[in-house]
């Protein structure tokens, strides 16, 4: 009952928190602009809960949390037929329109760095130590005889400060002899290493057979902490596109892809495990909420700004037919890759085993 429960409250509070921030961003970047916000909603719906501050805008809780709107004065009018009134979305300038809609997605990212940057100041970072915890046996680690509890330092003069910068050197160097600086108990030694490759979709990476496990908390000063919070940000960006590109190229991963009830596992598991991870885990969600958002599929975000992009082109709006067109294909995608996505999660919980099982 307790784990059901802190799961809800886990979800939604990081559903809460990235829809609120994304909206927030449409809504500051439209007042910038003098475009009149008429509704901030979140969620879809009847209202649960509604008032109306002095700006006139009118802020509401509905009974569906998944998602969240504002709504602009002259919003979805097109611009040959909107009647450019002051504080009309559809009479404001491109690059006005343009920002506003980017202004959603770009929240989410900032608010993953500030999460990030908090997080390393508060309580830490969670650092996985150069240790070596295990050897794999016929790897070029044994070949070596490089041992469990060896300490990196140093990689071909290059200080080694954690695992994964360990990792990022061998992966960079296939095949290659690098000089390994070890601590081993109370000694220092240098072994030359040998490493050895492994290869996948056409690409080589080093490979050097060794596991690390031991990890500490890392708490920073808060220069040192912008400074981890925009690095960790600008690493989670490139891994997403890391990811995109083997979707697309390859068809990899399309099983990870996750949903809602994914999101809900996610988000009670991280609860469990502590603050922490929770609030790593919200940064990491937004991330990925603000670059799906930007991506080219109509009615997204990223739609609307190819859409801006084209209209720059050719200097006038594109005809209602082909907007039309583009929004009614942009939502049946969506709904597929919604459908796609449930029907993951639904396997990863069982579901759909008992359901064929049943059957």
């Amino acid at each position: 009952m307790w784990d059901a429960l802190r799961t809800g409250l886990a979800f939604a509070g990081d559903i809460g928190v990235l829809i609120f921030v994304h909206e927030l961003g449409h809504y500051l970047a439209a007042r910038s602009q003098g475009v009149t916000v008429e509704v901030f909603s979140i969620g879809f719906g009847p209202a649960v809960a509604k008032w109306k501050a002095r700006s006139g805008t009118v802020w509401q809780v509905c009974a569906l949390p998944l998602g969240g709107y504002v709504k602009m004065q002259g919003w979805g009018e097109s611009e040959d037929t909107a009647v450019k009134t002051p504080g009309s979305f559809s009479g404001a300038s491109l690059a006005s329109r343009a920002l506003i809609v980017a202004a959603g997605p770009l929240a989410n990212l900032l608010l993953a760095f500030v999460l990030f940057s908090g997080l390393y100041m508060a309580a830490g970072r969670v650092v996985t130590q150069p240790v070596l915890s295990e050897i794999l046996p016929n790897s070029p680690a044994a070949a070596a005889h490089l041992q469990p509890g060896d300490r990196v330092l140093a990689i071909g003069g290059t200080a080694i400060q954690d695992f994964s910068q360990l990792q990022e050197i061998v992966s960079e160097h296939p095949d290659t002899l690098l000089d390994f600086t070890i601590q081993r108990g109370e000694s220092v030694v240098t072994e030359p290493v040998q490493l050895g490759s492994v290869s996948a979709d056409g690409e080589t990476a080093g490979r050097l057979g060794v596991v690390g496990k031991l990890s500490a908390l890392h708490r920073y000063s808060p220069p040192a902490a912008i400074a981890a919070g925009a690095q960790e940000t600008v690493s989670q960006i490139r891994g997403w596109f890391g990811v995109l590109g083997q979707l697309v190229m390859h068809h990899q991963g399309l099983r990870d892809l996750a949903g809602p009830l994914g999101i809900v596992q996610i988000s009670g598991e991280a609860a469990a495990l502590g603050f922490a991870t929770f609030v790593n885990l919200v940064a990491i969600i937004s991330i990925n909420l603000g670059l799906v958002n930007l991506l080219p599929i109509p009615v997204l975000d990223g739609g609307h700004l190819l859409s801006y992009a084209v209209e720059a082109v050719l200097r006038r709006s594109l005809p209602a037919a082909v907007r039309e067109g583009a929004l009614r294909f942009g939502a049946a995608l969506l709904l597929m890759l919604i459908l796609f996505v449930t029907f993951n999660d639904l396997t990863r919980l069982g579901a759909v085993s008992w359901i064929t099982h049943l059957l």
